[in-house]
This record gives structure tokens, sequence and C-alpha cells, in this order.
């Protein structure tokens, strides 16, 4: 059965603006008890900008795409495209604007390319490949951008990308503009993990993990007790608590069965664990709430980690950092938040079925509109507050899940169906898959948490797991 609500979906506003869960790209309109308020500057990252150098390259008076070419009327073109583009790049530092014309200029940029999360290279005129393997040679990851007419040298590009000096190296060979900001997004990834922490409440041991992802990534893991989860429980003020919690009712569509004090709580430890995340200048929290704080805590954070996600930050269930990890990925590279689930297989619509009790309505990301959502109990606890989030029939999607520090398993599909059935976690997809559904579940592995976000995201995963030698596996080929 398809979940089709009668009431009108009153969730068609933006974030911003909208009170408690109100996030702008440039920063969040946090609860007026919230003593900090972190600028997020783009989701999973809260106050530094991604910094890259943008290298226009080409000799000037070369023949292609025409000796007449006035390479810095070229220049100026490009940076046109760049202004129109600036709202995709409020986040970018472009810490370096150079003109190159020569190998020797390209090998005295090398020196200040050392601090920059990455180069784009915009291929001017025909004669760039001397300059191009100077750049490289710094070591840096580079996206190449090249026009039509540019010049010759895209022939070689796929052997360089082969050889040791061009294994940080990804182009693009487009007439379309708007990949200038595509461009980027691999060295937004690459910066906001990171910068990115992960607060993690639970009393077990994940030093070896934490060490391996703060080498891969520079991803920091850090544990909180709960003793100071309780202490800044106490600390919220109850009127606090009690306008999230009328903000939430206010929006569901139905609340089923929670109380109106399970919200309460749910809310109060919500602006907790807010606390503690500023406090720690963090970007995420996952809670330990099946194990070893299992009914230790005033409430379930699952309209925290929802309220998280809606805000730009990250809400991760069950102190599953592998999935956390993934949910960072994924939130730096689209831009929205991801959706944790428990799959179950449907091979007679060649789908999968994502399930999780714990929704978010701000899928689209911060500044998008909302989905309708019901506020229920965890399914296989009937307990606790939950958003039973109904998603947008029709969206592509990409599932995945970071393996370790060297594979990302990942599939495509769209969402077809919305079940809503008392079988299985609350927020209910089922996708279709891109591939083949009876390849998935042969080739299923690493445990059951999957990732999912809005949009076919693949090129620009390719892109960063390219840069930092992660290899791709998709799970339904």
């Amino acid at each position: 059965m398809t979940w089709n609500p009668t009431r009108r979906d009153f969730l068609r506003a933006t974030l911003a603006g909208t009170g408690a869960l109100g996030l702008a790209v440039a920063g969040c309109q946090m609860p007026a008890m919230t003593t900090s308020r972190p600028t997020v500057i783009s989701p999973g990252c809260r106050t530094s900008k991604v910094k890259v150098a943008k290298l226009y390259m080409g000799p000037p008076k070369a023949h292609w795409p025409t000796p007449t070419l006035e390479i810095k009327d070229e220049m100026r073109r490009y940076e046109a495209e760049f202004a129109r583009l600036a709202p995709q790049l409020a986040d970018v530092d472009f810490a370096v604007n150079e003109l190159v014309t020569t190998p020797a200029e390209a090998a005295n940029v090398k020196g200040k390319l050392a601090d920059v999360d990455g180069v784009l290279a915009i291929h001017l005129t025909m004669g760039i490949l001397p300059m191009l393997k100077e750049v490289l040679a710094a070591g840096r990851p580079t996206m190449l951008f090249a026009a039509p007419y540019s010049g010759h040298e895209w022939t070689g590009y796929g052997a360089l990308r082969k050889q040791p000096e061009g294994a940080l190296l990804e182009c693009l060979l487009t007439a379309d503009y708007d990949q200038l900001a595509a461009a980027v997004r691999p060295f937004r990834a690459i910066h906001h993990l990171r910068q990115a922490k992960i607060v993690n409440v639970t009393t077990r041991n994940f030093d070896a993990y934490a060490a391996k992802m703060k080498e891969k990534c520079g991803t920091s893991i850090v544990r909180v007790d709960r003793q100071r989860v309780l202490d800044a429980y106490a600390a919220v003020p109850d009127k606090d608590a009690e306008a999230e919690a009328r903000l939430w009712l206010g929006r569901a569509e139905k609340v089923v069965e929670p109380s109106r004090d399970e919200v309460f709580r749910s809310c109060k430890l919500a602006f907790a664990l807010q606390r503690i995340l500023d406090e720690e200048n963090a970007t995420a929290m996952t809670v330990d709430c099946y194990g070893s704080m299992w009914r230790k805590l005033p409430a379930y954070p699952c309209i925290s980690h929802s309220r998280m996600n809606s805000l730009g930050l990250a809400g991760i269930c069950e102190s599953d950092l592998q999935t956390a990890m993934t949910q960072l990925l994924l939130q730096a590279i689209s831009g929205r938040p991801g959706f944790v689930s428990d799959p179950t297989m449907d091979v007679s619509k060649n789908g999968i079925i994502l399930a999780h009790c714990m929704g978010t309505p701000a899928m689209d990301g911060p500044g998008g509109p909302l989905a309708p959502y019901r506020l229920r109990t965890i399914m296989e606890r009937q307990e606790g507050a939950v958003p039973q989030v109904r998603m947008r029939l029709g969206q592509k999607v990409t599932q995945a899940e970071l393996i370790g520090t060297d594979q990302l398993l990942f599939f495509t599909g769209v969402i077809i169906d919305t079940p809503d059935t008392p079988r299985g976690c609350r927020t209910k997809i089922t996708v279709k898959v891109d591939g083949d559904a009876e390849k998935l579940w042969q080739n299923w592995s690493h445990g059951l948490h999957r990732v999912t976000c809005y949009g076919d995201v693949t090129a620009d995963l390719a892109r960063f797991c390219r840069f930092k030698s992660i290899q791709m596996v998709n799970e339904t080929a």
C-alpha cells in the first residue's frame, strides 16, 4: 500500500526562515537557547572554505582555437561564467587565480599549490601539455576543463591519466559551462571530510577505525559519555524544548503513536546534542542507541538526527561510523543529507526497499522543500518518536557505503513507491535499481546499512574516489 495522505502538503515551504529547522546556505538559524550559532558554509562544514587554485592555461596566439583569440578576453569570458555560478560556489575560495602561458610560469606557480584542496585547470588554447605536466607534478588533485576547440591535447588526456604523473587528473571535456561548478565537487568532499568531526555517544572502543579514517581522510571521531549528555539535557530550558515540540507536532500530518511528552523529551535531547556538537565544533553526531546507550538516555535521538540533517549537519543512527563516513561523503558531494536504511529486496519490481525508522524531511538539502511526515514510534521498539517521511516519487537516488578505507559500494535507481505498511521500519522507499536487482542481492556484502541521497552523484563520487585511491564497486553489475 502506498502512503497517499489526504491533508494538503503544507510542507512546501523552504527551510530558510522556518524557525528551528531553518538554514540558509550561509548560516544556521538555531533555536534561541543555543549558545553558539555555527556558520555552515555548505553542508558538512562549519566555517572553512574549500581552497581551489584556478589556473587558466594556454600560450597566446596559438593556432587553436584561432590565432586571433585574445587570451585575456577569453579569461574574462570564463570569469563571467564563474560569476553566474557564484551561488553554487559560495563555499569556495579561489586562493590562486592566475594565467599560465609557459612551462616556466607553471613551474613557478607550483609553490602556491601546497595548501589548496584541488586545482581547476582551464584549457584555453593549444599547447598546454608541458604546463599541465608541471602542475600535476605538484601532486594536488586536478580537474581539467576543456571546452570544444580548446586544442588537440584531449587526444592524450586518456593516456596521461593512466600514467603515474596523471594519477590525480580528471577531465571535463564539455561545452556545458555549468560543469565548472561540478569540477569543484570532489575538492569539496576532500575538504569537508578533512574538516569533519564526528561525535560518537557510546562506551564502545572505536580507536582503530578512528585512526584509519584520520589517516585516510583527516576526519576526527571523538567519544562523548552518557553523563555529558545528561548534563547538557538538564541545562536545556523546558520552554525551548516545548517550543520545538510544538513545531514538530504542528508540522506533522498526523501524530500516530508518540505522546506529547515523548516528543518533548526528544526535542530536549535534540537541543542537548546540538549543544555538544557546538561545543566540540563538530559536524556529525551518532549515538549508540541500540547498544551501550539503549534506554540510558531520556529519549531516543531520532528527532535530533533528523533535525541535524535538515540543518546541513549530520545525524547518523546506531553509532555506525562506517555509515557516518558515507553520509558525510554523500552530503559533501551532493549538498543533501543521507537516509540510512535497512534494506529488503523485491526483485519482482527489479527493486530494493530501503527502510529505516528515522527519516529526514529536508532530503533536498538546506533551503529545499520539506517532505511530509508523520510522527511515529520506532517500529521494532514500539517506543520513542521518529519522523516517518514520505519521499518524492520519481526521484533519482544514489545508494552507497564506504567500506574500510579503500572501497565504495554503490548503486543507483529511482523511487517508485513509498510503502506504508506495519512491516519493517517506518520510513520506506522502493527503489527500482538501474542495474540488475538479482545481481544486487547476490553481490551483497559488508552488512545491512546503505546510505541514500537524492540525485545521481556517481560521476562526482568517481572523481573523489580516484583522487583518494578508493575503488568504486557497482553492486548491481
